[in-house]
């Protein structure tokens, strides 16, 4: 028999067993509640008054020095439980207990110190992170020191093979952890697609420019200055929109933006008659953005000037296209439309799957209707995707299989692709192919 482990008084050695088990529970339990703690719930129940919501949030602050401390300390207990254990069994069955021992413990441990705590943390981690706050800012000013000590000499160790861990390193910025919360939330059937369309627009907002979102001078809708005053008028009135661009002699050259309530108040200034009109007088002086503009600025822009309608020009003052405040709005809230919208979206869905579309239709905009995730980095709209991933104007009826998808070119216009048919490309066709 062991003369060190005969000395021992088992049943305080017991005693001190299921005392470093409770502990043992206690920093495990705290380690799940603090992590999975919501810092926005704790800042809300601390402008409420909660003082418990103030310790969870400095302990949150100090989050490699919380998680350190509650290691140490989970791990100290740990070994102290199972060493005494080993010294009790070994008394009672001699060298057998060391076997009896590690089974013993490894079952108390993973049930009773691991599973079980964070199982009742995790299903409230909000509550248990406020009642056990108090007990861990002690463990954290014991072996808080400690635990820095440890970090230093682990960040020294991780140097020669060029691992540099920053003391506040975030893998993820603030706008992913938000976007990545939403999506988790949306697959958890917690939150509807529309809202998290709604909330990704709205951050995508800092990362989008004017030329992103804008009308292309292709399809803006704009009048010519010279018509007659009575033609212009019924153009005006048949338009589905309230603010037209004036252009005289060439599209390109517009001297003014119409407003139809500006042209109505002029027209019954006129008693009705059109011929008395001019249409370049009433027009507003033309505002241009350059297509760089980041949609949050030009937002501000349109607040600031109390106007939803400007010009969008390249670097070399050409005009590209145009944007309002709907467009940006839209791309936070998704498509609005009232009763005298054009009803073509550019995106007709097929009997066999497939859907049929647009080679100008935004793949930001497909992506919200379809619910896909085709990348918008390199490509504005879904011609240009394709354009990009072949890496050459394709043919009428050449296909393309890249991110998930096959791509037929239904019709080209010139050097445009005007429409296109995508469907979901076989999981062992994965890989550009033309044909």
């Amino acid at each position: 028999m062991d003369p060190i482990a005969s000395t021992t008084n088992p049943w305080l050695a017991l005693g001190i067993v299921v005392l470093c088990l409770v502990l043992s529970a206690f920093f495990s339990g705290s380690e799940t509640a603090l992590t999975a703690a919501s810092r926005a719930r704790m800042h809300a129940l601390l402008n409420a008054g909660d003082k418990r919501a103030d310790v969870v949030t400095k302990l949150l602050a100090a989050r490699e020095r919380l998680i350190g401390a509650l290691l140490i300390g989970n791990n100290v207990v740990n070994i102290s439980a199972s060493a005494l254990m080993t010294s009790v069994l070994v008394e009672f069955f001699g060298r057998e207990g060391v076997l009896y021992a590690t089974i013993v413990m490894s079952t108390l441990v993973i049930v009773f110190s691991e599973i079980l705590p964070k199982t009742l943390a995790i299903t409230a981690p909000d509550h248990a992170a406020l009642r056990l706050a108090r007990g861990v800012s002690l463990v954290v000013w014991i072996f808080g020191p400690v635990a820095n000590a440890a970090n230093a000499l682990v960040r020294v160790l991780l140097r020669p093979f060029g691992i540099s861990i920053g003391e506040h390193q975030a893998v993820l910025s603030a706008h992913e952890e938000l976007r990545g919360q939403v999506d988790f939330l949306h697959r958890e059937g917690g939150v509807e697609r529309t809202d998290r369309d709604m909330f990704g627009g709205l951050l995508d907002i800092k990362d989008l420019t004017v030329s992103d979102v804008m009308i292309h001078r292709t399809k803006m809708r704009s009048i010519n200055a010279d018509l007659p005053s009575e033609e212009l008028v019924r153009e005006i009135l048949s338009s589905p929109y309230t603010r037209m661009p004036l252009w005289r002699g060439e599209p390109e050259n517009i001297i003014g933006v119409l407003h139809a309530k500006d042209l109505l108040r002029a027209l019954d200034k006129a008693s009705g008659d059109a011929r008395a009109l001019k249409v370049s007088e009433i027009a507003l002086e033309a505002w241009y953005v350059p297509q760089n503009t980041h949609l949050q600025h030009q937002l501000q822009a349109f607040l600031k000037r109390k106007t939803h309608f400007a010009l969008v020009v390249d670097e070399y003052g050409e005009v590209m296209g145009l944007v309002t405040l709907e467009d940006i709005l839209e791309e936070i809230v998704g498509d609005i439309r009232d009763e005298h919208d054009i009803a073509i979206q550019g995106v007709r869905p097929q009997p066999d799957g497939s859907v049929n579309v647009d080679g100008s239709v935004p793949i930001r905009d497909l992506n919200r209707v379809m619910d896909w995730s085709l990348p918008d980095e390199e490509a504005t709209t879904i011609a240009g995707l394709v354009i990009h991933e072949a890496r050459a104007i394709p043919d009428t009826g050449q296909m393309f299989t890249f991110h998930g998808f096959r791509f037929t070119v239904l019709r080209k216009n010139r050097n445009r692709i005007t429409v296109l048919r995508v469907r979901a490309a076989p999981p062992q066709t994965d890989g550009d192919e033309t044909g």
